[in-house]
């Protein structure tokens, strides 16, 4: 049974010989490489890149009277409360939305940063391009949204960066504008007719109440009462004007309780609808932060692109091990001594 240490000991030395047979070469070529490598991925051939991240949670409450007014603690959302998932997929989706991309293009003049020239060929697939590629969004394991943006100039890099942040309230907001004036329109125009139904209501009773009618039972009770004195009494001018007064009774009472208890459930459902009125006009004219921003971006000191250590250290390995294999593998005269090596 063959010795394996041994055998590999051999292989070992024999390949320690013949890379110290050739290290003049191997050392030319690796140095040539990471020269031409660290020049190649220098700023005289690639622009390099600053990095600018801002990291932010979603708010868990949209709308303002929610959070703020309403008095049902089991409805009521705290407005300093994250949100969950969902609100941070809403917040990605809306952050990858042509609204804020077509926001900080005209902010930035993007187009123009980017040296992209109206009258090229496919200019808008071009910039989108170069904004999609510099400026991503990206969900971090802790469930926040990660802002992070690329630019040659790192002051340009952190302000785009901030200013996407900014602009998240505003797009977001502005679509809930649109449903928020639409509802408090509707709740506006129910509300106000609500007012003038109780308005019209009470200036009816207003009437009655100068015809004499003020409280219908109780007038009745009295007026009875009272008539049965007068009768008793025999006082003819006592009975002819309480008479009088109960034939106005008779015969605007009925329409005045009518109209009374009406106006009592007309009343609470204005009551209602005010508050209504009131929560929607908050949610359509006022507006809070939809985000709760954890980290700022700001002006990178060193560029993150591109890695010239890396590429060096990438790029003298990988020839290095080229130049192994062709050394062995093409160079005449050696293939006839390879297999002797690894025998």
């Amino acid at each position: 049974m063959p010795n394996t240490s041994t055998n590999d000991f051999t292989d070992s030395f024999k390949v320690a010989i013949f890379l110290f047979k050739w290290r003049k070469t191997l050392l030319f070529m690796g140095l040539a490489a990471a020269i031409l490598s660290a020049l190649f991925s220098s700023p005289l051939f690639i622009t390099p890149l600053y990095k600018s991240t801002v990291i932010l949670y979603p708010a868990s409450s949209n709308s303002i009277s929610k959070s703020l007014l309403n008095e049902n603690a089991n409805l009521k959302q705290d407005v300093l409360e994250f949100g969950e998932e969902e609100q941070t997929q809403q917040m990605l989706q809306i952050l990858n939305s042509n609204k804020i991309r077509d926001k900080v293009i005209a902010r930035f003049k993007l187009a123009e940063h980017y040296e992209i020239e109206p009258g090229m060929k496919y200019y808008q697939t071009r910039l989108y391009n170069h904004f999609g590629s510099n400026i991503t969004f990206k969900l971090t394991e802790y469930l926040a949204v990660k802002i992070t943006v690329l630019d040659k100039d790192p002051q340009m890099a952190a302000d785009i960066a901030n200013e996407i942040a900014a602009l998240l309230d505003t797009v977001k907001n502005d679509l809930l504008k649109v449903r928020a004036i639409q509802g408090f329109k509707i709740v506006e125009t129910e509300y106000f007719s609500q007012l003038e139904q109780v308005k019209i209501m009470e200036d009816s009773l207003t009437k009655f109440r100068k015809l004499g009618v003020n409280d219908y039972e109780s007038q009745a009770e009295m007026m009875n009462r009272q008539l049965a004195m007068e009768v008793a009494r025999g006082n003819t001018r006592g009975i002819n004007a309480l008479e009088e007064k109960l034939e106005i009774l008779s015969d605007y009472g009925g329409p005045y309780v009518s109209i009374r208890d009406a106006l009592y459930h007309e009343k609470k459902q204005l009551s209602y609808l005010k508050a209504r009125y009131d929560n929607a006009k908050i949610d359509a004219y006022e507006a809070i932060p939809q985000k709760f921003v954890v980290e700022n971006a700001y002006k990178a000191e060193r560029k993150s692109y591109p890695l010239i250590w890396l590429i060096v250290i990438l790029s003298t390995l990988s020839t290095l091990l080229v130049g192994m294999l062709v050394i062995f593998l093409v160079i005449p005269g050696l293939a006839s001594n390879r297999n002797n090596i690894y025998l």
